[in-house]
């Protein structure tokens, strides 16, 4: 790929990991777009003779039906009347597992006998899944906390039981990690690019960014030269843009954006203040934050 980040080189002390997860890895350090970690996801899952890969998101942890995105490596397109089923709808890894479970799990026809409950509708389906080449497959919870996000990463193939288990004990753990820092990477750009999906503008995004410092219409007027309805106008076209609906949203949306950091990890007052915990916690004990010394605690 022109203009790539060149691949830096890897210390000693780097080079204990399986040799698949290493190269993934460092790999992801580069990128600088999703479409790049989707497509290094993709390469690894086809490395281990999993080419059907999915990943799933939610954009809320409390509702899984705001869904955020879905992304398949293979054209999923029969799955829409599928999903267009309220009774099959109610039915799925992702909605059944992945929400409630942060555990891998093997997914797929091969696999269906070992669920409690699978409905006969839903068995179809796999079925079908199995006729196109996805029999069976290892599918990684993941989470996000701010907001809280669910999300799944499944990667499938066209293999029995006994092979499918013979991937997951070889390469599970490098599936898993891969998947959790994949994911993490993902999303990082993810936000980063809703500019460029939604078409904001260097002046929207400052707008976004005074908005989002709470001030007020005609304080941003007198910053930016322009008249207190020319502000009002630019803020309705955002609105427009991202489909929300009130400017409490748009500060949101600009601290999502990374426009703003997150109020979360401010510390009050000026003084510089660290969490310092040391042992285990009893049961009912709350961290605090202690003014950062000049001495500093060394690393074993």
């Amino acid at each position: 790929m022109s203009g790539a980040t060149p691949r830096r080189e890897l210390v000693k002390a780097e080079q204990y990991t399986p040799d698949l997860l290493q190269e993934f890895l460092v790999e992801l350090e580069t990128t600088h777009h999703s479409s790049e970690v989707w497509r290094l996801i993709v390469k690894l899952g086809q490395a281990l003779n999993l080419p059907y890969v999915d990943l799933i998101s939610a954009s809320s942890y409390a509702n899984w039906k705001k869904t955020l995105f879905v992304r398949t490596s293979y054209d999923s397109s029969w799955l829409n009347s599928v999903n267009q089923d309220p009774d099959l709808a109610k039915w799925s890894y992702f909605r059944s597992h992945a929400m409630h479970c942060l555990t891998p799990i093997a997914v797929g026809v091969e696999f269906a006998e070992e669920y409690k409950h699978i409905p006969q509708s839903r068995y179809e389906v796999l079925h079908e899944a199995g006729r196109r080449g996805i029999r069976a497959g290892f599918s990684i919870p993941l989470r996000v906390h701010a907001p809280p996000q669910a999300a799944l990463i499944t990667f499938s193939g066209n293999h029995s039981k006994r092979e499918m288990e013979r991937i997951i004990q070889t390469h599970g753990w490098v599936l898993h990690a891969a998947a959790l820092t994949g994911h993490q990477r993902y999303l990082t750009h993810f936000a980063s690019e809703f500019s460029e999906r939604n078409k904001i503008t260097t002046k929207q995004r400052e707008l976004l960014e005074m908005i989002g410092n709470g001030q007020q219409d005609k304080v941003i007027a007198d910053q930016l030269g322009v008249t207190v309805s020319a502000v009002r106008q630019r803020m309705n076209n955002i609105l427009k843009k991202t489909g929300l609906s009130n400017r409490a949203e748009l500060a949101a949306l600009a601290m999502s954006m990374g426009i703003l950091p997150d109020p979360l990890s401010r510390n009050a007052g000026d003084q510089q203040s660290v969490l310092v915990e040391m042992g285990l916690p009893r049961l009912g004990d709350h961290p605090t934050l202690s003014p950062m010394v000049k001495t500093r605690r060394r690393d074993p």
